[in-house]
């Protein structure tokens, strides 16, 4: 298929589910009483609003055509911890919110996928596929420990304050922290990441009995 329509489609999916994804953290911070994100103007549908440069563009899209697997992620979105409900697991939640919304975007797209009488074909089998594997490569990605991504949310919430100590130092260098370890350990985390899409896959196969 053109390498112009994967791309195309791989950059339309990435724009929707981070979108999503950016969004569904306002909402939680919001709802967990911190309105810093939408008076920041974060509690939007608006791509725009939510696109880092990297993380959302060039990562996601040079991985696709080096035909890897596809993680990335978005401009983070702004909240107090001291303002959230339940304080650091207030705040964890605020970053479970993106993570499991493309968890949930993936789970969808694979249901449709399978009820449509997988194997689907062409653009239609293009666009779910790629909502699948997009949606699980953010999911895994964004769910690791590492500050500034979501999971180090989690991993605060239960650390000791001398690996807190240790997290906050490493968040103030935020996104290019994250692009160090791309670069640095790129074949790792390319492995990691097909080996954990792979399972979801498999559990998603065993779900929908999809042979």
């Amino acid at each position: 298929m053109d390498i112009i329509l994967q791309l195309a489609v791989v950059f339309g999916v990435i724009l929707f589910s981070m979108t999503l994804h950016e969004a569904m953290h306002a909402f939680v911070g919001y709802w967990l009483g911190d309105d810093t994100a939408k008076n920041e103007g974060r509690l939007t549908l608006n791509p725009i609003k939510h696109i880092d440069p990297f993380l959302t563009i060039l990562l996601p899209l040079g991985l696709a055509l080096l035909g890897g697997p596809i993680f990335g992620g978005a401009k983070p979105v702004p909240f107090r911890p001291d303002q959230v409900r339940w304080g650091d697991w207030g705040a964890a939640l605020v970053a479970l919110g993106g993570p499991l919304t493309n968890f949930f975007i993936a789970f969808v797209s694979f249901g449709v996928w399978a009820l449509l009488g997988a194997p689907v074909v062409g653009v239609g089998a293009l666009i779910l596929t790629t909502m699948i594997t997009v949606n699980l490569g953010f999911f895994i990605f964004n769910m690791l420990p590492l500050p500034p991504l979501d999971g180090s949310r989690v991993l605060y919430a239960l650390a000791p304050d001398f690996i807190r100590t240790g997290m906050r130092v490493i968040e103030q260098f935020g996104v290019l922290f994250v692009f160090a370890i791309v670069v640095l350990a790129g074949s790792v985390l390319g492995a990691f990441m097909t080996g954990a899409i792979d399972f979801f896959l498999d559990v998603f196969y065993t779900i929908f009995r999809v042979s």
